[in-house]
């Protein structure tokens, strides 16, 4: 079967869906055709990732991450408003463990300023009269703009308003391979007069058949959350460490969700074939032979420690290590009532092989026949609406677009 569009979309993620939904906006006239692999749309990190809508003050301030979070935190806030999806408006706790610490919290307030996010720099005390169990040294910073929501019930909002807009919208439909010029799926043909690449966990490999991702390969990571059988409202806000700076992940925290329920995590697992979610599940042997190279590789050199970084997320495995971490961060924490693993997901991280470290920010590659999302971690998630503006402009000036 041969299907035509004027704008093909790979990739039923919430960026792929913002794109889509943004390119149907800007070309009213154009047909816009989404195809995503799985049975339904978000079934991998967009409806697997944490829930919680970041403020945007990790970020250097000449970051995309920076551009976009604490706007794609407000569109996302009135989206679930005007969706009726519920929202905690929990806020967030950063606290330190170490006087050493302290300056990390200087620059988190410095960033969140130059960012334009609302952030207080609070006492030991008035720590606790936000979250009576909260342990902090000195000082903290709250952020109240942070909130939790279900993923998957944002994601179906999303589906559910790109094909009220018009979107063609294509499960069951994996991208295989291009071929003069068209794309073939395992449902036919497609021949796209434009094809934006938000294929997540595959988007080094379709971007290389286009020419792009030359230096970049997918390196994945599997985030587990263990959550509390404590009752609704045990917390009140969420508690994260101050975080390595140098790396892309923000270290054991306690994160509610839209129910009001505690969970703690991620673990960032390397992972060893880029869905291994569970036991041998959707087993490759070319990228698990793929992946082991890259990982020996950056054992031997890396341009950050990531020896130290596998050994530690391993140990994470352990029930006791979680709770471990955590109670650094919370009064009264019984390990007993942290037994139930959530569901895995993988986070898509990008690689520069070249430089051999991990890209803290988004990167994309494109031309004026085809664009590619090779990294959008988190905060993709709370980023998506402004990130989909963003590329579009970007596919509109390499296009000649007015």
């Amino acid at each position: 079967m041969m299907m035509t569009a004027d704008f093909l979309v790979i990739g039923g993620g919430i960026i792929g869906m913002t794109i889509a939904r943004e390119l149907k906006r800007r070309f009213s006239d154009s047909t816009v055709l989404l195809i995503e692999k799985e049975s339904v749309c978000g079934e991998h990190a967009s409806g697997r990732n944490s829930g919680v809508l970041h403020a945007g003050f990790y970020y250097t301030a000449d970051s995309l991450k920076a551009r976009f979070t604490a706007e794609g935190n407000r569109y996302l806030t009135a989206f679930c408003e005007e969706n009726r999806i519920p929202i905690n408006k929990c806020g967030k706790l950063v606290v330190a463990q170490s006087p050493e610490e302290i300056p990390v919290l200087d620059e988190l307030l410095a960033r969140g300023e130059r960012n334009g996010v609302e952030l207080e720099s609070i006492t030991e005390k008035e720590a606790e009269e936000i979250e009576p169990r909260v342990r902090t040294c000195e000082r903290a910073i709250y952020s109240p703009a942070t909130a939790s929501v279900d993923p998957l019930r944002v994601m179906k909002a999303v589906v559910d308003a790109a094909g009220r807009e018009g979107i063609g919208i294509r499960c069951d439909t994996a991208y295989l391979k291009r071929k003069k010029g068209r794309v073939v799926t395992n449902r036919g043909e497609i021949e796209a007069g434009y094809i934006v690449n938000a294929a997540g966990l595959y988007a080094d490999r379709i971007a290389r058949d286009f020419g792009f991702s030359e230096r970049y390969r997918i390196l994945p990571f599997k985030g587990l959350y263990l959550y509390s059988d404590e009752p609704a409202g045990a917390l009140r806000t969420n508690i994260y460490p101050v975080p390595d700076l140098r790396n892309p992940f923000l270290g054991v925290h306690f994160t509610l969700t839209a129910d009001q329920h505690i969970k703690i995590g991620p673990t960032a697992i390397p992972a060893f074939w880029r869905e291994q979610y569970n036991g041998l599940e959707n087993f490759r042997f070319s990228e698990f032979a793929d992946v082991i190279k890259r990982e020996i590789g950056l054992l031997v050199s890396s341009g950050f420690d990531f020896t130290r970084l596998a050994f530690e997320e391993l140990r994470k495995y352990s029930r006791r290590r979680m709770v471990s971490l955590a109670s650094a961060l919370v009064k009264e924490i019984e390990p007993r009532n942290y037994r139930r693993w959530g569901r895995p997901g993988i986070r898509a991280q990008l690689l520069d092989v070249e430089k051999k470290k991990l890209e803290m920010d988004f990167v994309v590659e494109g031309d004026d026949r085809s664009f590619h999302v090779l990294n959008a971690v988190s905060p993709a998630f709370t980023c998506a609406y402004p990130f989909a503006r963003y590329v579009c402009d970007q596919i509109c000036e390499l296009r000649g677009d007015r």
